[in-house]
């Protein structure tokens, strides 16, 4: 049995949970993507990306509208530079950090008493790192065999908090919103699901996703 380490109502039992899987289930550190990018030579890369907000350049990107070429393009015009292949997927991908075997049993877990769906913004480069770093560090070639099915922004082409991306989720599947949790590190993500009637949890810093749920 499973019980909830936060306020929920009890009006409707849930029945899905949706993860986010950067911050959630995925270790990230944001702020070391910003700061590769300085040390590089591109010292407005904090204005124009966090965690919070960031340029449409990669807005578009995560929903899939340019391709991996074209954003290193754009990258070097911001800056006016001429950053190579290497040097700005280093800098992008700073901000990855690994999969911790705990969150993997976790879901191993959890998966036992719900239906399971990933949601994550990301994109071709991130993701192609995110595969190398499992299988590396993990022995896992996909997360697939954990989750009944993962929906990545730049394949779906659509990214929260747009409606569009959780919907996909809530129609493809059969899912009732009533009967569904998301859970995320980001509160504009939250509110967008919020917005379309999921049960939200935000995951504040300092908080593991492990300490959500208790197993009895």
């Amino acid at each position: 049995m499973v019980n909830f380490n936060f306020p929920h109502s009890s009006k409707h039992p849930i029945k899905n949970i949706i993860f986010d899987l950067g911050g959630v289930l995925f270790n990230v550190d944001y702020n070391l993507t910003i700061n590769e990018f300085v040390r590089i030579g591109v010292q407005i890369f904090d204005k124009i990306y966090s965690q919070m907000s960031q340029q449409h350049l990669f807005d578009r990107f995560e929903k899939g509208e340019i391709t991996a070429e074209e954003f290193r393009r754009e990258i070097n015009q911001i800056a006016s530079m001429n950053l190579s292949t290497t040097e700005i997927d280093n800098a992008w991908n700073a901000m990855l950090l690994g999969l911790p075997e705990e969150n993997i049993r976790f879901i191993e877990k959890i998966g036992r008493n719900f239906r399971l769906f990933l949601l994550s913004n990301t994109n071709q480069i991130h993701i192609e790192k995110f595969h190398e770093m499992i299988r590396t560090e993990n022995g896992l070639e996909h997360l697939d065999c954990y989750f009944e099915k993962i929906y990545l922004s730049h394949l779906i082409g659509a990214r929260k908090p747009e409606a569009k991306a959780y919907q996909i989720i809530l129609e493809e599947n059969q899912l009732l919103p009533s009967e569904t949790l998301f859970v995320d590190d980001s509160p504009q993500h939250v509110e967008g699901a919020r917005k379309v009637g999921l049960h939200t949890v935000w995951l504040q810093p300092g908080t593991r996703v492990t300490e959500l749920f208790k197993f009895d």
